[in-house]
C-alpha cells in the first residue's frame, strides 16, 4: 500500500526511486563479490593453497550463477524481481557470515563461492538488467548507468574499509561485518522494488497513463518485421544475433573478472603496497561512476554499439598497462590502467540490458536474457580460473592478461555484428518530424 501510494503521488519520480534503490543494492551486492579480490591474498597465505584452487572458488560461484540464471530470468518474467533480489540478499549475508568457519577448500567454495557469487547474481547486474529497462525509454541507458554506478561508490567506501578490517582483525572479521551490513540494509530496502511501471498504474518514463505515454513516444523501430515478432526463447536462439550477443558477453565478462580477481595479488607482487593495491581496486569502480553514467547517457544518443566498442578498448588498454607494469611498476601506468578499466571498460554495463531488450523486446525478454546471461557468467567464471592456472603453469600473469586482451577485441567485434541499431534506434538517433 505504501509503495502504490508513493507511486501515485510521484509518478514521474518513482522510476528514479527504483534507480536509487538499485544504486544502493549494487553498491553492496556487487562489492560483496568484488571483495573476494581482497580476501584472496590472506586466504592463500593462511592455507597455502594453489592460486588456481583458491581463485576457483570465485569461478565456481560464477558457474552456479550461470546454472540458475535462466531460472531467475523466467521467475522475473512471471513474478517480478522482488523474490530473487531478497533471496540474493539473504544468500550474500549468509555466505559472508558462514565464511568465518572456513577451514577446507569445499567450505570456501560453498560460502564465498556459491552463496556470495550466486547471491550477487540474484540481485546484481543480472536482475537489475531484467527489470530496470522497463521503467525508461528515452533515458534507458542513463538510468541504468546511474544505478550501476552504485557499484563504484560502494567500492570506494566498502573495499578500503574491508581492507582495514583485514589488516587489523583478519579476513574472517571482515566477512562477519560485511555480512551483517548486507542483511541490515538490502532486505528492507528492496521492498520498494516493482518489476514494471504498469504494476503501479504507470507507464515508462513516469507517465501516469497510456495516453500520455503514447503522445510522448518516439518511433524507434527500424526493422518492423523483426520488432513485430513474438520473440520466444526458441525463436531467439535460432538467430545469429542471439549468438553474437552471447559471444560478446562471454568475452567481456572473461576479461572483466580475470583482471578484477587477480589485480590485487598482481599489484602486491610487482611492488605496490597492500593499501595501494586495495585503493586501486576501489578507484577502478570510483572512476567507473562517471564512466557508467556518461556511457549510458551517450548510448541513448549515439547508440549501443559505439559504447560497447569504447568499453572494449578500455579493457584492451587496461591489459596492456598491466603487462607493461611488470617491467615498469610506475604510478603513471597504474592510474592509466585504473582510468581505462573504470571510465571506459565499466561503461558496458549500462548497455547490456538495453541492447538485449531492444533486439528481443517482448514478454519473454527475461527468459531470453537469462539464457544469454549463461554465456556472460560462464566467461566471468572461466576468466579468473584460467588466468590463475596460467600463472601456476608459467609463473607469470603475462599469458593470462594477454588472453584477456584478445577476448576484449573479440567482444567488440561480436556486438558490432549483433547490430541492435538495425532493429531499433536509440531515441537520440531518431529524426523527429518538423
Amino acid at each position: 500500500m505504501f509503495v502504490a501510494s508513493l507511486a501515485k503521488r510521484l509518478p514521474f519520480f518513482y522510476g528514479w526511486v527504483i534507480v536509487a534503490v538499485s544504486f544502493v543494492t549494487m553498491s553492496i551486492g556487487v562489492n560483496a563479490r568484488t571483495a573476494y579480490s581482497l580476501f584472496f591474498p590472506p586466504i592463500v597465505a593462511e592455507f597455502g593453497w594453489d592460486r588456481g584452487l583458491a581463485a576457483g572458488a570465485f569461478s565456481f560461484g560464477f558457474l552456479i550463477s550461470a546454472l540458475i540464471s535462466p531460472i531467475v530470468g523466467r521467475l522475473v518474467d512471471r513474478q517480478g524481481p522482488l523474490l530473487p533480489i531478497e533471496f540474493g540478499a539473504c544468500m550474500i549475508g549468509g555466505g559472508l557470515l558462514a565464511a568465518v568457519l572456513v577451514h577446507e577448500p569445499w567450505q570456501l567454495y560453498l560460502t564465498l563461492g556459491v552463496m556470495v557469487g550466486a547471491g550477487a547474481n540474484c540481485l546484481g547486474y543480472t536482475v537489475q538488467s531484467l527489470y530496470l529497462p522497463h521503467w525508461f525509454t528515452r533515458n534507458r541507458g542513463l538510468a541504468i548507468g546511474i544505478a550501476f554506478a552504485g557499484a563504484g561508490l560502494g567500492s570506494i567506501v566498502l573495499l578500503p574499509w574491508l581492507q582495514s578490517l583485514i589488516a587489523d582483525s583478519g579476513w574472517r572479521s571482515a566477512c562477519w561485518s560485511f555480512g551483517l551490513l548486507a542483511l541490515a540494509i538490502l532486505v528492507p530496502l528492496n521492498l520498494l522494488v516493482k518489476g514494471r511501471p504498469r504494476d503501479l498504474g504507470l507507464e515508462a518514463d513516469g507517465h501516469a497513463d497510456g495516453q500520455a505515454a503514447a503522445s510522448a513516444a518516439v518511433d524507434t523501430v527500424v526493422d518492423r518485421a523483426w520488432a513485430a515478432t513474438d520473440w520466444t526463447l526458441r525463436r531467439a536462439i535460432r538467430t545469429a544475433r542471439f549468438w553474437y550477443i552471447a559471444l560478446g558477453f562471454f568475452c567481456a565478462l572473461w576479461v572483466w573478472y580475470a583482471v578484477q580477481v587477480h589485480q590485487t595479488k598482481y599489484l602486491l607482487e610487482i611492488g605496490f603496497s597492500p593499501m595501494q593495491s586495495a585503493w586501486a581496486l576501489g578507484l577502478v569502480s570510483v572512476v567507473g561512476i562517471p564512466g557508467q553514467i556518461a556511457m549510458g547517457f551517450l548510448s541513448d544518443r549515439i547508440g549501443r554499439e559505439p559504447i560497447w566498442l569504447a568499453s572494449s578498448f578500455g579493457f584492451v588498454l587496461c591489459c596492456l598497462c598491466l603487462i607493461a607494469m611488470k617491467a615498469s611498476p610506475t604510478e603513471m601506468l597504474l592510474y592509466l590502467m585504473i582510468g581505462a578499466q573504470g571510465l571506459l571498460g565499466y561503461g558496458m554495463t549500462s548497455v547490456m540490458g538495453p541492447m538485449v531488450l531492444e533486439i528481443f523486446q517482448g514478454r519473454h525478454y527475461g527468459s531470453i536474457f537469462g539464457i544469454i546471461n549463461l554465456a556472460s557468467i560462464a566467461g566471468g567464471a572461466a576468466g579468473p580460473w584460467v588466468t590463475g592456472k596460467l600463472y601456476d603453469l608459467t609463473g607469470s600473469y603475462n599469458a593470462g592478461f594477454s588472453v584477456a586482451l584478445g577476448f576484449a577485441l573479440v567482444s567488440a567485434i561480436a556486438i558490432w555484428l549483433a547490430s541492435p541499431r538495425k532493429v531499433r534506434l536509440v531515441p537520440g538517433r531518431v529524426r523527429r518530424p518538423a
